[in-house]
């Protein structure tokens, strides 16, 4: 099986908006874990004391033939093209475990 993971990086709020229009354009699902980080367009301060804002990471696993069509629908709908809007990339996976449902083909 040749596989890929999309990982996404975005403003906190914006996970299910990157899980629903990966799954529209064909992945299985993924997984939304919180996170914090900055970068050069995010310098808020409190009082003096800089703050973290706190972001969604979406991981999604998908047939490495798929990856550049569902991302293509992940930047869209999160529109990664903007400054300060968040970031996606593309690993390639070597193995894969525990996902029976992602070799069969969907229902529907």
């Amino acid at each position: 099986m040749n596989t890929s993971l999309i990982v996404t990086i975005v403003r906190k709020g914006w996970g299910s908006t990157v899980l629903e229009a990966s799954v529209a354009a064909g992945a299985r699902g993924g997984t939304v874990l919180g996170g914090r980080g900055a970068g050069i367009n995010e310098k808020e301060k409190i009082f003096g004391v800089s703050i973290e804002p706190e972001k969604e990471i979406v991981l999604t696993l998908v047939p490495a033939a798929r990856a550049d069509d569902i991302l293509a629908a992940i930047v869209q709908a999160a529109d990664l093209n903007e400054v300060g809007r968040g970031i996606a990339f593309v690993l390639p996976v070597d193995k894969v475990v525990g996902v029976a449902h992602f070799l069969a083909p969907p229902a529907g």
